[in-house]
């Protein structure tokens, strides 16, 4: 199975200068129960905005254009295909950035996604056509600050 997770705001953005544009602690915490134990597969971008590295207890497979990348902890691939054939058959867990979202959409089986209820700045975007998903669940939720937002699963129709 392979599944995105994502948070994305109602306009699209999913980034900022390389970080998110919001702050959600629980979604933090949500992200790391759902990608715990298993293989996640990102773009360098993505890698490089991690404020630690590598995500533990995970397998951190990163896709890179530039030849002979290395990184402590990290397992290089060129390719998105090379990244799944890495995971060995496992669940895999595409956490980024877009461009990585947009070309595993199509092997998608699932989203995870946290939709932050609000326009936001940013340079990163991603957006999917939902008419191919169905709606599997919903969690509403708030920050103490009053900003609101969804923990929606999606499967593929």
């Amino acid at each position: 199975m392979i599944t995105l997770v994502l948070a994305m705001a109602e306009n699209g953005v999913i980034g900022r200068d390389g970080q998110i544009p919001w702050r959600i602690p629980e979604d933090m915490k949500r992200f790391k129960a759902l990608t715990i134990g298993k293989p996640v597969v990102m773009g360098r971008k993505t890698w490089d905005s991690l404020p630690r590295r590598p995500l533990v207890d995970r397998t951190n497979i990163v896709v890179t254009r530039q030849p002979g990348w290395r990184a402590e902890g990290a397992v290089p691939a060129a390719s998105l295909e090379e990244a799944f054939a890495k995971t060995q058959g496992a669940d895999v867990m595409v956490i980024g950035g877009g461009e990585i979202y947009r070309a595993a959409l199509p092997h998608a089986d699932r989203i995870d996604l946290t939709e932050v209820h609000g326009a936001f700045d940013g340079d990163a975007h991603f957006e999917f056509e939902r008419s191919d998903w169905r709606e599997t669940a919903r969690e509403m939720h708030a920050t103490p600050d009053g900003l609101t937002y969804s923990y929606v699963t999606l499967s593929r129709k």
